[in-house]
């Protein structure tokens, strides 16, 4: 009897230290993709980050742009939450629901969810400026264009279509 209690006591202990190496696992994957999205938003004119609910969230003038969330509810996400123009979030769903999904709270407003690791830095890039550009008063619209980086929206045709299909 002694040696099953002694056997269950190690197996639970083994059981313990796997689930606190994943759970390291999924912080530093969560903190490396939190950089990357930091990197992008800290980049455009007028950015503040702040803890919204408990994850770090973009605003641009007192607005929120773009909100980071890390496993939702235990939705298993590590993605950003995105303002996008009206039709593209069912659109974005509709050609990769591995990539995009409608957000709670936010996504009956047409709020985009984006996965981080199903898109290059590229995609994300593209979508984290488009969502600045829908909150940013138009008077930083000006100070980005003189900052030089409104080329690298160039990338926009591949999504919308010539000249980012209107979207502004």
């Amino acid at each position: 009897m002694a040696i099953l209690v002694d056997w269950i006591a190690a197996l639970s202990a083994l059981c313990y230290l796997v689930k606190q190496q994943a759970k390291n696992t999924r912080f530093v994957k969560s903190q490396k993709l939190l950089q990357r999205v930091r990197r992008i938003c800290m980049a455009l004119p007028e950015t503040t980050e702040k803890l919204s609910h408990g994850e770090p969230t973009f605003f641009v003038r007192k607005r929120v742009f773009c909100m980071f969330a890390n496993n939702h509810h235990n939705d298993g996400r590590i993605a950003v939450w995105l303002p996008a123009p009206c039709g593209i979030q069912e659109m974005l769903i509709t050609a990769s629901a591995q990539k995009y999904f409608k957000p709670p709270y936010v996504g009956v407003r047409g709020w985009s969810g984006v996965v981080l690791h199903r898109v290059n830095t590229a995609e994300l890039e593209f979508h984290v400026r488009q969502a600045w550009r829908m909150i940013a008063p138009a008077k930083l619209h000006v100070v980005l264009a003189q900052a030089g980086t409104k080329g690298k929206d160039q990338h926009c045709t591949r999504f919308f279509g010539s000249k980012g299909g209107g979207i502004k």
